[in-house]
C-alpha cells in the first residue's frame, strides 16, 4: 500500500476503534461447562471475512468457518447469494468449548464489536439481504438466549435505534468457498479489511480483553497483536 493509503487508513482505524458499543452481560445464558467439549453457534451480519476475523480471536473458539445460511444447498455459493434473491445470509459458523466461553457471551461479542446490529439489511458499505443480522439457533436454548438479549438490550436501550436481528431455527450451513476462508488472516493489508474488520479486532481487545485471544496473520503483517491493538 502507498504510504498516503497507510496514512488514511490508519486515522480510520483510529477512529473506529471507539465506534462499538458498550453492553452488558446477558441476563439469561446457559451455564458453562465442567468439562471440555465442542458446541456451535452459527451467525450473520455483514461480510463473513469480518465475523470471521473477529469470532477468531475470542477465547475459547476453536475454528470459526465462513459459508451461507438461510437457503438451499442449490443456491449456496458466492456468485448466486451476492444477488440478494437466494434466501441466503453470508454468515459464520462457530464451533466452541463451553467450558471455557457461553453462548450468551459469543452474543455479547457478536452484539457489540462484530457488526451494528441496528442496521437493517445492511451492514457497513454493504447492502442487500444477504448482509442481513440474523441468529440461526440449532436448539431452543439457543433460542431462548438470543431472545432474551435482544430483549434485554432493547429495553436498556443500549443502541440508537432498535435491534435489527432476527432470531430464526438453522436449516443449513453450507461452507463458503475457500478463498473466503480466512481472508482477513491471509490478506490483512486488503484496503477492505484495513477499513472495516481489522477495527472489529481492536474493539475486541480493547472491549473485551478477558475474550480476547491473539491469532497468527499469514500476510504481510507478522501477527494480530499489531501495534493499533495496543490503543
Amino acid at each position: 500500500m502507498s504510504r498516503i493509503f497507510v496514512l488514511g487508513a490508519a486515522l480510520l482505524l483510529t477512529a473506529n476503534v471507539s465506534s462499538a458499543a458498550v453492553i452488558p452481560d446477558p441476563h439469561v445464558d446457559a451455564q458453562r461447562a465442567n468439562i471440555k467439549g465442542l458446541q456451535t453457534a452459527v451467525l450473520a451480519g455483514g461480510c463473513f471475512w469480518g465475523l470471521q476475523a473477529v469470532f477468531e480471536h475470542v477465547k475459547g473458539v476453536t475454528t470459526v468457518t465462513a459459508g451461507y445460511s438461510g437457503g438451499s444447498a442449490e443456491t449456496a455459493n458466492y456468485e448466486a447469494v451476492s444477488d440478494g434473491r437466494t434466501g441466503h445470509a453470508e454468515a459464520v459458523r462457530i464451533t466452541y468449548d463451553p467450558s471455557q466461553i457461553t453462548y450468551g457471551q459469543l452474543l455479547k461479542v457478536f452484539f457489540s464489536v462484530a457488526h451494528d446490529p441496528t442496521e437493517l439489511n445492511r451492514q457497513g458499505p454493504d447492502e442487500g439481504t444477504q448482509y442481513r443480522s440474523v441468529i440461526f439457533y440449532s436448539n431452543e436454548r439457543q433460542r431462548r438466549i438470543a431472545e432474551a438479549y435482544i430483549n434485554q438490550l432493547n429495553h436498556a436501550k443500549v443502541f440508537a435505534r432498535a435491534i435489527a436481528t432476527h432470531v430464526v431455527g438453522l436449516h443449513g450451513f453450507y461452507r463458503a468457498e475457500s478463498y473466503h476462508q480466512d481472508f482477513a488472516i491471509t490478506h490483512p493489508d486488503d484496503s477492505y479489511i484495513v477499513a472495516n474488520d481489522l477495527p472489529k479486532i481492536a474493539n475486541l481487545r480493547k472491549q473485551l480483553p478477558n475474550l480476547y485471544v491473539p491469532r497468527r496473520f499469514t500476510g504481510s503483517r507478522r501477527n494480530s497483536n499489531l501495534q493499533y491493538l495496543r490503543r
